[in-house]
């Protein structure tokens, strides 16, 4: 088990290291290149960019990160499908296993919005860095992802010790992984996260497809009804950042895991958002024409 803990974690350190190597991009965020200054060379980034005193603040990305070429995008896939070939497709395999492997995704899918937040909270406190809405940003999708995760348990999903020691020492390690990650690149650990929830969002959709009428036919767990139809739906908005106000129907359990599916169809957009340099929005702050009262 230690031993799957560790390649887990040095795979994607190597990752991490490999931008040093990888072709030079020509494409990206052009405010981080538009400089009057002679830009430094940085062997933790995919390509050279000035210092972040000198670039855009308008999201983490534009102001600590750095354009990935496209073999390092390609490797962060090859690594999450090698994560899902050694661990998931091994220890959670079978029919009734599906509930375990959720757990254990939810448990692990939490961990990059942790990391996110624990660096941003480093840059305000240095008074490098300060943007609220980043920080409520990924509140709410860690927010998000706790009621996916409660859910699961409220399935079962973590009745075994095994998988519950399995989940935890993976999370454990991911999130020192992701933070450094972080710290070293946001474009970088953004993408990364992007491929995670991409695989999140087609291993429900495939669940859903094979399991629709069994799943029709079973009662919506009460962390499911409490979240999505009687909770405060103030959070849940936030992380909507397509403007789109979303009101899941929750009658059975195939509404349920449509719901969460579509939760992580909201968060691969986010991701692949803030590896740009657009300002995400928030329909909170009056920033989406929208009516949600």
């Amino acid at each position: 088990m230690n031993r799957l803990l560790i390649i887990s974690c040095l795979l994607a350190a190597a990752i991490t290291s490999t931008s040093a190597f990888v072709p030079q991009s020509t494409t990206g965020i052009k405010s981080i290149h538009e400089t009057t200054t002679t830009p430094k060379f940085n062997p933790l980034y995919s390509a050279i960019v000035p210092p972040p005193e000198e670039r855009s603040d308008a999201n983490p990305s534009t102001k600590f990160g750095s354009p990935l070429s496209d073999s390092l995008k390609d490797a962060n896939k090859s690594a999450i499908e090698f994560l899902k070939g050694t661990i998931f497709d091994t220890f959670f395999a079978g029919e009734d296993r599906a509930y375990a492997r959720f757990y254990a995704l939810e448990t692990i899918a939490r961990v990059p919005y942790f990391s996110y937040l624990s660096v941003l909270h480093l840059y305000e406190t240095l008074g490098r860095w300060r943007r609220a809405k980043y920080l409520k940003l990924h509140f709410a999708e860690s927010w998000n992802e706790l009621h996916h995760l409660l859910i699961m348990e409220e399935l079962g999903g973590n009745d075994k010790f095994f998988d519950r020691f399995l989940a935890q020492h993976i999370a454990f390690g991911y999130y020192a992984v992701v933070i450094l990650s972080y710290l070293m690149n946001p474009i970088f650990a953004y993408n990364l996260n992007q491929d995670v929830e991409e695989h999140a969002y087609a291993t429900y959709d495939e669940y859903l497809t094979e399991n629709e009428e069994k799943l029709k036919g079973l009662p919506a767990p009460q962390a499911a009804i409490d979240y999505y139809v009687e909770g405060d739906m103030y959070m849940f908005d936030e992380f909507q950042t397509d403007c789109e106000v979303r009101r899941p129907k929750i009658e059975n359990l195939y509404d349920v895991f449509v719901a969460i599916r579509d939760d992580e169809g909201a968060h691969v957009q986010t991701m692949k958002a803030l590896q740009t340099e657009l300002d995400v929005a928030s329909i909170h702050d009056g920033e989406c024409e929208v009516d949600i009262f």
